[in-house]
């Protein structure tokens, strides 16, 4: 297992252990957002898997401290770039991803599940290519595959909670109704890329996930959210020529700083999500379709909104925060 240490790596592993599985969780020494994890700490958070620590980008501490020379069955990774720069996305998304599978064949592992994004389906971004460029290296490899491409993460929606409960306006880009998407919970995503290991409808396929529909605009989503405050809505419209001007600005300064350029690439991730569904396109009209997304589990985001509110459950966002 690779990834584990994130949320969905988390769900994942509890639904593998629930299910009677083996789990060796390949993780950093030093793990998690800003690597504030320590062992101990990683050792807490997955009580029931077997952790080993190395190096995930370095091929030859995947063989020594990850496989170490044993038989398995099976590759799951939830792994992906922390931030989605292009350094980073091509040394995590695509990179590590190639090195882990070649250790995972010389290992006997006859089938990979790979957590990858919906978004690739129009891959405009760094990150985005590099997904799909492993993509195309796992179904070319031999091996049977799962790539599951999700949509939108409850903790990727959760930005705004604490904005909205100190009564600011719900911030949205246009009038709100630009995008739609079919947010999943980690626990119903992680039940889902266990069951690709014994289900052969889902092998040998790419597989597009949301949760429980309908899909939801992100005004809807603010509209929740005061419901659940029991607060008149109040949004703030930014235009998103406000994001192109800022790309604009970011990206000529990024000729002459390397850090501007991450920033000018983040800025591109943010104006992508503000302008793009994360539903099934459909490319013969070029358009995204909501009832051609599939749908899973039971988890809705209100009723983990309500959680976060109430304090039962955190919502840890980490490098991939927009607000």
């Amino acid at each position: 297992m690779l990834g584990a240490t994130g949320t969905i790596g988390q769900a994942t592993v509890r639904a593998l252990v629930a299910r009677g599985h083996e789990v060796i969780c390949f993780i950093r020494p030093r793990a998690g957002v800003g690597g504030r994890l320590t062992p101990e700490d990683s050792a807490l958070l997955l009580p029931d898997a077997h952790l080993r620590y190395g190096d995930v980008t370095d091929p030859a501490s995947l063989r020594r401290d990850g496989f170490r020379g044993e038989h398995f069955d099976a590759l799951i990774s939830c792994l992906a770039s922390r931030t989605g720069t292009p350094k980073d996305a091509w040394a995590i998304d695509h990179q590590a991803h190639i090195h882990a599978l070649v250790a995972a064949k010389e290992a006997g592992v006859s089938h990979m599940v790979l957590l990858s994004a919906i978004c690739v389906q129009k891959p405009l971004l760094a990150f985005q290519q590099a997904k799909l460029a492993f993509e195309t290296a796992l179904i070319e490899s031999g091996l049977s595959y799962s790539i599951v491409r999700a949509t939108a993460f409850f903790k990727s929606l959760s930005g705004q909670i604490d904005r909205v409960k100190s009564g600011k306006p719900y911030l949205i880009f246009g009038d709100g109704m630009l995008t739609a998407c079919k947010p999943i919970s980690d626990e119903d995503l992680g039940a889902f890329l266990v069951e690709c290991l014994d289900d052969p409808a889902r092998q040998n396929h790419i597989l597009p996930i949301g949760g429980p529909g309908p899909a939801l605009t992100p005004k809807q989503q603010g509209e929740m959210l005061f419901a659940l405050l029991k607060r008149p809505p109040r949004f703030s419209h930014v235009p998103v020529g406000l994001l192109d001007a800022i790309i604009a600005g970011l990206a000529f300064a990024g000729r002459f700083s390397p850090t501007l350029a991450d920033k000018a690439e983040l800025a591109r991730i943010g104006r992508y999500y503000a302008t793009q569904s994360m539903l099934v396109l459909d490319p013969a009209t070029g358009c995204y379709d909501e009832a051609a997304t599939p749908s899973t589990g039971k988890d809705t985001l209100g009723e983990f909104y309500a959680r976060v509110i109430c304090g039962q459950e955190r919502s840890e966002r980490g490098d991939h925060a927009v607000f």
